[in-house]
């Protein structure tokens, strides 16, 4: 305990950050996507409020591909799951924080923009980067944190 009241309010935030990215990567192992397996997580007040896998929306077939592996038009991505989840309750993701294995593709952005999330932490960068300006453009704090630098925080605690 007294290690932990040593670390920097900045450490700590760090820690957490590690900790739901780590469990974001584990949500995405939910997806029957074969390509790419993306998890995401919304946290208010260190509070998991939302979860999120990428995948195709209820009630259709859990198949993401077709006969060419190309991905189906209608999947929907981790990150509008976990905001339209948190829809359908009585939370609100306003001035949240949203934790994605991977960045946030442009349509993504703007959904993570208009739910009022404030913060977005990612492991992995999308093949484009309009999300990230988007995001960025509009405010939204943009944490990258590579999956080596989360392995070696854990290591350093």
């Amino acid at each position: 305990m007294e290690a932990e009241a040593e670390l920097t309010k900045e450490q700590k935030q760090r820690k957490f950050d590690v900790r739901y990215l780590e469990m974001a990567r584990i949500w995405a192992k939910n997806s029957y996507c074969k390509r790419k397996q993306v998890g995401a997580l919304i946290v208010k007040d260190r509070q998991i409020i939302s979860d999120g896998y990428n995948g195709t929306p209820a009630g259709f077939e859990n198949v993401c591909e077709d006969e060419n592996n190309i991905t189906k038009q209608y999947v929907l991505h981790a990150e509008a799951n976990a905001i339209t989840k948190v829809a359908k309750t009585n939370n609100s993701s306003e001035n949240g924080t949203l934790y994605v294995t991977t960045s946030p593709c442009i349509e993504c952005s703007k959904l993570i923009i208009q739910a009022g999330i404030k913060k977005v932490v990612f492991a992995e960068l999308y093949s484009r980067h309009e999300g990230l300006e988007l995001l960025e453009r509009a405010g939204v704090e943009v944490v990258h944190l590579p999956d080596e630098e989360a392995r070696k925080h854990n290591r350093d605690q």
